[in-house]
């Protein structure tokens, strides 16, 4: 009975980062071909908070929302057309990036050191994942899908990465001090 609970919890607390992704996905700054957006960000904190399981399933709630009609894109977008347009690889990449920074951390530590290395690593899955996409999506050169889709975004991507590592693990330090139970907290 116990464990049904701790599932149960696990999955409305997945369910409200999968909002957190959407309200953070409208903090935009517009670029050419793809905005910069604080959808990364919330992606990695819910990958460093909620480890692979919940994490990965947090961003699978917030693509089927947006899937669905909800607006949690940037933007406020939403539908298959955002999904599968010139920009869905990016969407699409959180997926893995979500699923391998949370193994990574569960695998190794939950810290501030090793959850910069699995929020770098995701920042590098995503602009990977979305850069193929966009390269065959938008029929751009690979120059261009680089100076569109990768190039711009690293600056920035490392600033997120710090965040969601310093945040993440505070607040992943904070649950675990109030005993909730959160995967791979010695709860």
């Amino acid at each position: 009975m116990q464990q049904s609970r701790s599932n149960l919890s696990m999955m409305i607390v997945a369910a409200l980062f999968a909002a957190i992704i959407g309200i953070l996905a409208q903090v935009v700054v517009p670029l050419p071909l793809v905005p910069i957006t604080g959808q990364t960000l919330a992606i990695g904190l819910a990958a460093t908070i909620l480890g692979a399981r919940y994490g990965t399933l947090s961003v699978v709630i917030y693509l089927c929302l947006g899937a669905i009609g909800v607006p949690v894109f940037a933007e406020m977008g939403s539908g298959l057309g955002s999904l599968f347009g010139p920009t869905g690889g990016f969407l699409f990449g959180f997926i893995p990036a979500a699923f391998i920074m949370g193994l990574y951390l569960e695998k190794t530590s939950f810290t501030v050191k090793q959850a910069l290395v699995a929020n770098v690593i995701g920042m590098f899955i995503t602009l990977i994942i979305g850069t193929l996409w966009l390269k065959y999506a938008a029929s751009l050169s690979w120059p261009a899908a680089f100076a569109g889709g990768f190039t711009p975004f690293l600056p920035v991507g490392f600033i997120k990465a710090g965040l969601a590592a310093w945040i993440g693990i505070a607040v992943r330090q904070r649950l675990t001090s109030a005993r909730i139970a959160i995967p791979g907290s010695a709860n």
